[in-house]
């Protein structure tokens, strides 16, 4: 989601570059504090998704990391005053920010009004606490989702939002392998070993299994922080003429990691994804960021 308002602010807004800044913790990273991400930084020191978000989108866009928001978010006035909006993943119960506009996202398979607040499930929060958001996504939907499913799950969430809050539905758009080598999109990619670190490996398990012929999946947790080690016995373990097939996420840890050598001759690819709404929604959930941009310039 960040990655499509990204996406979204740069084509939507001709400003100059960097005026649009994004913030995170910064999850797994070996540093602590306020950093703003450059070229020499890698996962370990700012995190695996902030990386990600350098590397696709540096300079039109600064990347910032900082445990404590309120106190990075002034650091980042501080710093460049022309700063026009901050993306802040991952920050909604961050109470001592008040954004001008809160997006919560929803995971179809696993939706919070079925759920529990931790230790007895994975909430971090009591349900009502849905009511801060402005605006609330269903993500990683079927892409053929019937019409009355989304009125069945619209109807459980309401009792949870303020009244009127839109309610969008969104799926996954996975596009063609990018090799490590080249950075380019690839269309002949055989058998694949998939290697993911994800919270939920699910959704893309059942993407490459339908697409590709998946020998193995090799599953890590969310975040994980990869060894030299177990990158030597993923890449000494693939079978002939087979690929190693992996996320953006885990290919800017995985690639820093490789030789030059071992990066031009390996059958290594990453396979992006994106943010796809459903049939007819995208252009509601523009307008609402629209007037919700007018309101609070």
């Amino acid at each position: 989601m960040i990655e499509f308002l990204i996406k979204r602010s740069v084509a939507c807004a001709p400003s100059p570059a960097g005026t649009t800044a994004t913030l995170s913790r910064g999850y797994g990273r070996q540093t602590a504090g306020f950093r703003l991400a450059s070229e020499t930084d890698t996962a370990a020191t700012i995190g695996d998704e902030p990386r990600q978000l350098y590397r696709k989108f540096s300079p039109l866009i600064r990347v910032y990391v900082g445990e404590r928001r309120a106190d990075a978010l002034r650091s980042i006035v501080a710093l460049h005053p022309e700063t026009d909006q901050v993306l802040l993943d991952d920050a909604y119960q961050h109470r001592a920010v008040r954004p001008h506009l809160t997006i919560l996202l929803m995971d179809y398979h696993r939706p919070f009004y079925t759920d529990y607040p931790f230790p007895a499930g994975r909430l971090r929060e009591r349900r009502h606490g849905a009511r801060r958001a402005d605006i609330l996504v269903v993500t990683k939907c079927p892409h053929d989702l019937f019409a009355t499913e989304q009125q069945r799950i619209l109807a459980k969430i309401r009792p949870y939002t303020r009244p009127g809050v839109p309610i969008f539905f969104a799926g996954l758009h996975y596009d063609r392998p990018v090799s490590f080598a080249t950075r380019q999109a690839a269309t002949d990619v055989g058998p694949v070993v998939l290697v993911s670190g994800l919270a939920n490996a699910d959704p893309l398990e059942h993407y490459v299994r339908q697409t590709y012929r998946l020998v193995r999946h090799a599953r890590f947790p969310d975040h994980h922080a990869y060894s030299r080690t177990e990158l030597d016995t993923l890449l000494t373990s693939l079978p002939p003429e087979t690929a190693l097939l992996t996320t953006e996420k885990d290919w800017v840890k995985l690639d820093a990691m490789l030789t030059d050598h071992e990066r031009a001759t390996l059958p290594l690819y990453y396979l992006p994804v994106a943010v796809q709404f459903l049939p007819g929604q995208e252009a509601g959930f523009d307008q609402f960021l629209t007037r919700s941009r007018l309101k609070n310039p």
